[in-house]
């Protein structure tokens, strides 16, 4: 198979197992990463094909945005600071993000979108803050004293 600068490409075929989507998605994040422009042909099947077996696979909708950032970094082998990167956040606001005390911005929702290949409204549903007398909607009883 060529590419549009008669360069061979890799032939990559339909995913059929986890282990071949995490290699897929390890290639696609070195493509991206390259300096090298010629590729985009290979990124673009690779991107086709990972959103194939995430629509198939994963239920990425039904999930709370925080969840979502979490399934995404544990399925992408991202850690926090790679996150922080992504997001150009520190470390104390993507603690808060992660832990459901601050909500997630425009831009951080668009950073999102962007990196994983993912419609911002799954990043832009509602989901509950936790608060001092509140963790995800559930009160927190107080001892009577």
């Amino acid at each position: 198979m060529m590419n549009s600068k008669n360069k061979p490409m890799t032939s990559f075929k339909i995913i059929k197992s986890h282990q071949q989507y995490l290699a897929y998605s390890a290639q696609l994040k070195k493509l991206w990463e390259s300096p090298d422009n010629s590729n985009e042909d290979e990124r673009e099947l690779l991107e086709l094909l990972i959103d194939t077996w995430e629509k198939a696979h994963f239920t990425l909708n039904q999930e709370d945005p925080i969840e979502l950032i979490k399934f995404l970094m544990e399925n992408h082998n991202l850690n926090r600071l790679q996150m922080m990167e992504i997001l150009q956040i520190n470390k104390a606001t993507l603690s808060k993000i992660l832990n459901y005390k601050k909500g997630l911005s425009k831009e951080s929702i668009r950073k999102l979108s962007a990196y994983f290949n993912v419609s911002q409204e799954a990043f832009n549903r509602p989901y509950l803050m936790q608060t001092d007398n509140t963790i995800k909607n559930k009160p927190i009883k107080k001892n009577k004293t």
